[in-house]
């Protein structure tokens, strides 16, 4: 399949390509400096806006400290009058970095590496923004507090909506079967902060440990995190679902990523994508009975926060021989 970004650039790469160098992607040279800028503190107390631009901070290796980037930002939004004059780096916005790696302190950031999520600026500043601050790939503006996709089949969808660059972004995820590459665009997928253990990861192992060559659903997909997993563990086949398009969609981005070859029908609903062992389809959970003609070892059930999970399992009981509740 085509695993182009939608944006035209050269966003999206393969697994073995992202994860050659991760380890190190985000450490800084021997020459590298923080300025140490206080978080909580005033920006335009600690330091002149004036002293600010593209390379304020910047090391010979091309890389700059978070901070630094997030007081670039910070400037940019001061100046559309987006922020106050008193604002702080801890109100400027959500920092999502792409690659997401988890590291043990802030990382060092190249150009292109961030997206950011904010419900304070519009276009224009948007634009500047990403215009100004080589770092910032794409703005979203939204709210974190609000889930993005679709809830169930009773609730409309939220998205967060890209004001200016690109918002796709890769997770890396880490399984006892390797590291796995999640891409998404960030205003159409939940966000998840990349942490050493998947506590997820971690209840699937404890599903996957009971079966030697499992055959899995996962109704409620996503990106495709946990169906991913499982192929890596070995299972004979996994059918993957998700009642939200995009999230369906890129779950066959997701399996072309990290190695399975993938036959993409791209149709609107039911059947969009398959493979050897596998399946990608986009259905309400309650009609996969009527779609599937098979059954499976484990069904795994992964709602957002504050669903209700039995309608979910009540619609898969006659799918499997276990229903395991990520």
């Amino acid at each position: 399949m085509d695993i182009t970004c939608n944006c035209g650039g050269e966003c999206v790469k393969s697994a073995p390509y992202v994860l050659k160098d991760i380890k190190f992607f985000y450490d800084p040279c021997d020459n590298c400096k923080n300025l140490k800028l206080k978080k909580f503190a005033p920006l335009t107390s600690q330091i002149d806006l004036n002293q600010i631009n593209a390379g304020f901070g910047r090391c010979k290796c091309g890389r700059r400290h978070l901070d630094i980037v997030m007081a670039h930002i910070l400037k940019v939004m001061i100046e559309n009058g987006a922020k106050g004059e008193r604002s702080t780096l801890r109100d400027t916005c959500v920092p999502l970095i792409t690659p997401g790696y988890p590291t043990n302190s802030a990382p060092y950031l190249q150009e292109n590496s961030l997206v950011i999520l904010t419900d304070d600026v519009d276009k224009k500043c948007a634009e500047t923004i990403v215009k100004d601050v080589p770092e910032v790939k794409g703005v979203l503006k939204g709210d974190l507090r609000k889930t993005v996709g679709i809830k169930d089949s009773n609730s409309a969808p939220n998205v967060y909506k890209l004001l200016a660059g690109c918002d796709m972004r890769c997770d890396i995820v880490q399984t006892q079967y390797g590291s796995i590459c999640i891409y998404k665009h960030q205003g159409e997928i939940h966000i998840e902060f990349s942490k050493p253990v998947s506590p997820k990861v971690t209840i699937l192992n404890k599903a996957l440990n009971q079966y030697a060559t499992p055959t899995v659903l996962d109704c409620t997909c996503g990106p495709g995190t946990l169906g991913i997993t499982c192929l890596k563990a070995g299972a004979e086949k996994v059918v993957f679902n998700d009642l939200w398009y995009p999230a369906a969609r890129t779950t066959a981005l997701n399996l072309e990523i990290n190695g399975f070859s993938v036959d993409i029908f791209d149709k609107k609903e039911g059947l969009i994508a398959s493979g050897k062992n596998f399946d990608v389809y986009c259905a309400d959970v309650k009609d996969l009975k009527n779609i599937l003609d098979e059954k499976f070892d484990i069904c795994l059930v992964d709602t957002f926060p504050g669903v209700g999970i039995d309608k979910f399992k009540i619609a898969v009981k006659e799918l499997c021989n276990q229903v395991f509740v990520i």
